[in-house]
């Protein structure tokens, strides 16, 4: 069982405690409900199987009123859009949707906007207008990432970057910041960088492949687009006995990057929020009819060394 399966039964079988997991029930008055289609582009990491489950038990605490219909489009944009689509013809009164890519998804969130559907974007965007965009600014993530790095590295170094998906608007931002952060200082250059969607398993092949073209030291660094990824390269280095001089960094706010960080393992981490319960507390306003901001910024937190105490524990 790889890693990612254990933590989404570790997740699922906890909030199956509290009775969050699974769709709602729809019984006799299921139809005097308000749905809302809750559209996520991949629940293959904790993060995002988070921005489902915690929406979802807010829901269940606080507005009975809802009926929330999930999709997963497990990683393959072709299939998001056919779940869209579909959740369009049951009548729903939002859509909340995390796209798995900017362009794939435009089309038929656009569709949405057109029947009169309020549309929510979680995290990441699509290329045409929205009732609402909410979730932190990636963007800031990436420039802080490449500033840590050239405060802890005064004389430079190679790095390797572990991007998300292809053509996601976070994967995009988040290398742009950073490019953008250490492009003024020569002494740094991206030697390596692959798109690896933001697993931990295609983390740790691109890794393994690095270790073998890069010898000892002339590595002095790695960028992860998010915690996993991360996580992956800290355990591939670790096992060839070359994790030591190597700053890594990461993103999201996982439990397990805390602790690294605690340990040494992990330079630093950047919390990007889950977009839960705000996700679902926007979308319910949407569906009341209420007016809502055009775009709600989440804050983003930069934990390393020095703060790591307050944050153990707490993650995700």
């Amino acid at each position: 069982m790889n890693t990612n399966r254990r933590q989404f039964l570790t997740i699922s079988a906890a909030l199956a405690a509290a009775g969050t997991v699974g769709l709602p029930l729809r019984g006799a008055f299921a139809a005097d409900k308000i749905k809302i289609g809750f559209s996520q582009g991949t629940m293959n990491h904790p993060w995002r199987i988070a921005m489902v489950e915690v929406n979802k038990k807010y829901a269940a605490e606080h507005y009975p009123d809802l009926d929330i219909i999930v999709t997963d489009g497990n990683n393959d944009a072709a299939k998001q859009v056919a779940d869209v689509e579909s959740l369009l013809t049951q009548g729903i009164k939002v859509l909340v949707i995390s796209p798995l890519t900017e362009q794939a998804l435009t089309p038929v969130v656009k569709d949405a906007m057109a029947q009169g559907i309020p549309v929510l974007t979680l995290d990441r965007k699509v290329n045409t207008q929205v009732t609402c965009h909410l979730g932190g600014l990636n963007l800031p993530l990436g420039e802080g990432a490449g500033k840590f790095l050239l405060g802890a590295l005064p004389k430079g170094g190679n790095i390797i970057e572990l991007q998300g998906t292809a053509g996601a608007s976070a994967t995009n931002d988040r290398h742009k910041g950073f490019e953008s952060a250490i492009a003024g200082n020569s002494a740094f250059k991206v030697v390596a960088q692959q798109n690896c969607d933001y697993t931990r398993d295609k983390a740790v092949k691109f890794m393994e492949d690095m270790l073998q073209r890069f010898k000892p030291g002339e590595i002095q660094a790695v960028y992860a687009h998010n915690d996993e990824m991360a996580l992956g390269a800290i355990q591939v280095m670790e096992a060839a006995g070359r994790l030591d001089g190597v700053k890594v960094i990461g993103m999201d706010g996982q439990n397990t990057a805390f602790q690294a960080i605690k340990d040494g393992k992990m330079s630093a981490c950047f919390i990007y929020p889950f977009c839960a319960p705000e996700g679902i507390e926007t979308a319910y306003k949407m569906a009341k009819g209420e007016s809502v901001d055009k775009e709600i910024i989440l804050p983003t937190v930069q934990v390393s060394s020095e703060n790591v105490d307050q944050y153990l524990g707490k993650g995700i």
